[in-house]
């Protein structure tokens, strides 16, 4: 596992950190040595997220900000540039579920999903790559899931969403490996958090969210002159 201190220097962006997964990136990604600006749309989850991360001496930054809406993304990157310094690190973790037959749902549940699961990680990733470019350095790391690769009665919409993201992280891979930024997935089987809790698998035997952040810590600290496209992460015991 990396040592702390790895990341001294370094400001990483984590999209949807108020809980779950988010949050456990955050906390890795801070106890590495990196500065951490963390933003979501539920300002107490934020906030209670921001005390914990400064609890571990992790320098913080915590914005309220909806990624489906340009205007917001724009402030959040240019907070985090000024307060923190330039992004090293962007993780793009927000992401929602909506699950049954396919012709139930209408065209509001559609774009909730696809806005959220796809749309936000186009618009973050545009906001952020122009400084990576100009620095000629940067990790984006997308969290899909392994129904980015696999389809399953009742996950149209979100299949749809998470295969689109495959498809866009890598594009965004190959537009941006000649700036020296990395671009990969990491694609989690079930995980134990409350967006788990919306299915019927034992959350007992289902991947715990330090799982993804351990994969995350890995990522960005590869050695130079490679990068790893995806990972693939199961539970042992399948839920």
């Amino acid at each position: 596992m990396p040592s702390e201190g790895v990341l001294e220097g370094q400001v990483a962006l984590v999209t949807g950190a108020g809980r779950g997964i988010g949050f456990a990136i955050a906390l890795r990604l801070g106890r590495m040595g990196a500065r951490i600006s963390i933003c979501g749309r539920d300002q107490s989850k934020l906030d209670q997220s921001a005390s914990s991360l400064r609890g571990e001496g992790i320098e913080t930054l915590a914005v309220q900000a909806d990624v489906m809406h340009g205007e917001q993304i724009s402030s959040l990157v240019q907070r985090t540039q000024k307060e923190l310094g330039p992004i090293d690190i962007l993780v793009n973790n927000v992401g929602i579920g909506l699950f049954g037959p396919f012709h139930e749902f209408d065209e509001s549940d559609w774009n909730r999903v696809i806005d959220t699961n796809l749309k936000s990680v186009f618009l973050v990733c545009r906001a952020v790559a122009p400084e990576m470019i100009r620095r000629q350095t940067g990790h984006i790391i997308n969290i899909s899931s392994l129904a980015g690769k696999n389809t399953f009665a009742n996950g149209a919409i979100y299949c749809a969403s998470k295969w689109g993201l495959m498809g866009l992280t890598g594009s965004m891979a190959e537009d941006l490996r000649g700036h020296g930024i990395r671009v990969s997935a990491i694609c989690p089987g079930s995980v134990a958090t409350e967006f788990a809790e919306q299915g019927n698998k034992d959350p007992s035997k289902a991947l715990q969210p330090d799982n993804i952040a351990h994969a995350v810590a890995a990522l960005v600290t590869q050695a130079e002159g490679s990068f790893i496209s995806e990972v693939h992460i199961r539970p042992t015991r399948k839920p």
